[in-house]
């Protein structure tokens, strides 16, 4: 018995020195491997290197077109069994009648809230459900879409679908009634955000009250919408020789084809589809206004101009000069937020459109008592930009940081197609990713003092302020000598019998 405890002590003392052994080992490779870590000296980010930018590709794809007129992109995805949609149709609530402001929205979501012809709302609802897909129709200023997304073996049953809502929409009118139920609500709650009404109440300002690019519903021009109204305005934009389609996803293109082909290609096209004319725009006012709100502690403030089109050339340099004023590296972040203290958010853009003009706008919040200090700190920058040249180090930071955003555009064949698609349907060029990106590259100092001498007007701007007009000391009228402020008047109108 002894001898079996003595040999069990022996080995257990074996077993004890090799643990040990172990752990000294492991200990020393493991301060080995950190100490160069620990010793290694922090670097200033200047030092700092990294690759280069990755080369923007398009995605093999392929686009034809169907007999009715309708434009299809594919891209085929392997990654992973899910295929995704959108279809395009050259439609926008900029069309809708000035008495009708909400009919294009309703449309669209009654479209896919609906149910079709062949399944009801409920029935819908609960097929994509079971699929975990989706089936979404949407109409906004310039455009509507409707999109779906599937698993790539439910792919034949949700297409389907898709080309059911497209095609088939039934507009019932209890579906109506509730949709203009919920808009309802959307007007009562609109003044709620002092952002949302800043930024509402500006674009009205800058494009004027009626402009169709800026107009709000209103209680009256919801009750003037009828059911006829959500089944005409769908009549007259949705045709197959109004609709592009791209899909991307984990399907074979001659059998994605197939299926466009059978869900699709038997839709007849409008021999006499017409487009109005788009709305003209010119700015509508300048000065300085007011949103008063005597409960805020702080001024919501945009202030800027009518602006420009995508397709400028000068836009790659536009863009750079949004880089020297925006961003933690900025003018506007360094000097009105950092050193005077006066900002919470500030910020600089010239922010283009497709195919109507879109804003420069600058602005941000700050306290009540600093709102005039914040005001003439922006336009003291923006007279800086078009006054002294850029520095080298700010050129490089603006061009850097908008390249370095740009790529990221592009990360997914999905975000490629859909700029492919979105530029033919505003008739820009296919390369235009590649001008874009050289154009920045090659932009000097000189380029962007050009451009801000040539498209920022300090001297033409409409400011707005939502704020406590007794808290703005000093107050508004210091900004200038005879400057007037204009109250704007931000009641909802009330709302009148319905029309069924």
């Amino acid at each position: 018995m002894q001898k079996h405890i003595t040999t069990k002590n022996k080995l257990i003392s074996q077993k004890s020195k090799i643990f040990l052994a172990g752990l000294f080992t492991f200990t020393l490779l493991f301060f080995t491997w950190l100490t160069p870590a620990v010793a290694e000296t922090a670097r200033h980010y200047t030092e700092l290197t990294f690759p280069p930018l990755p080369e923007i590709k398009l995605p093999n794809y392929t686009r034809y077109q169907l007999d009715n007129g309708i434009i299809v992109y594919l891209a085929e995805n392997h990654e992973l069994p899910l295929i995704g949609g959108t279809a395009l149709f050259r439609t926008g609530d900029r069309w809708e009648p000035a008495d009708k402001v909400g009919l294009a929205g309703l449309t669209g979501e009654v479209m896919r809230s609906g149910g079709t012809q062949h399944h009801s709302a409920d029935e819908l609802n609960q097929l994509l459900e079971q699929k975990a897909a989706s089936v979404e129709v949407g109409i906004g200023t310039t455009s509507g879409s409707a999109s779906f997304s599937s698993l790539k073996e439910d792919l034949a049953q949700v297409f389907g679908l898709f080309a059911e809502v497209i095609r088939e929409p039934l507009f019932p009118q209890e579906k109506l009634d509730l949709a203009k139920t919920q808009t309802r609500g959307g007007i009562a709650r609109r003044n709620d955000s002092p952002g949302n009404i800043a930024g509402r109440e500006f674009g009205k300002l800058i494009y004027g009250k009626d402009s169709p690019y800026v107009r709000t519903v209103e209680y009256a021009t919801l009750n003037n919408i009828t059911r006829e109204d959500l089944e005409k305005f769908y009549q007259q934009y949705f045709h197959p020789n109004n609709m592009m389609l791209g899909i991307v996803g984990d399907f074979d293109t001659k059998a994605m084809q197939a299926l466009i082909q059978q869900k699709f290609g038997g839709w007849k096209p409008e021999p006499k589809l017409q487009f109005p004319p788009l709305p003209s725009v010119t700015q509508s006012q300048t000065g300085v206004f007011l949103v008063n709100q005597p409960q805020l502690t702080q001024s919501y403030i945009q202030m800027g101009h009518l602006g420009g089109l995508y397709n400028n050339p000068d836009y790659p340099a536009l863009s750079v000069l949004n880089g020297v004023l925006n961003g933690f590296g900025g003018r506007l972040f360094n000097q009105v937020r950092s050193r005077q203290g006066l900002a919470y958010t500030v910020y600089g853009s010239w922010s283009p459109s497709y195919d109507y003009p879109g804003m420069f706008v600058a602005g941000g919040q700050t306290r009540s008592e600093t709102t005039v200090p914040f005001i003439r700190s922006i336009f003291s920058e923006i007279k800086r930009i078009q006054g002294e040249p850029v520095t080298p180090a700010e050129l490089a930071y603006a061009k850097e940081s908008v390249l370095n955003s740009f790529v990221f555009n592009f990360q997914t064949p999905t975000q490629t197609l859909s700029r492919l698609m979105r530029y033919e349907y505003y008739g820009y060029p296919k390369d235009f990713i590649f001008r874009y990106q050289r154009g920045v590259e090659a932009t000097t100092a000189a380029d962007v003092q050009r451009v801000a001498r040539t498209y920022l007007k300090p001297d033409n701007t409409a400011t707005l302020v939502v704020g406590n007009a007794a808290a703005i000391v000093p107050p508004l009228t210091s900004l200038g000598e005879g400057v007037h402020v204009n109250q704007v008047d931000i009641k909802i109108p009330e709302p009148k019998a319905l029309v069924k």
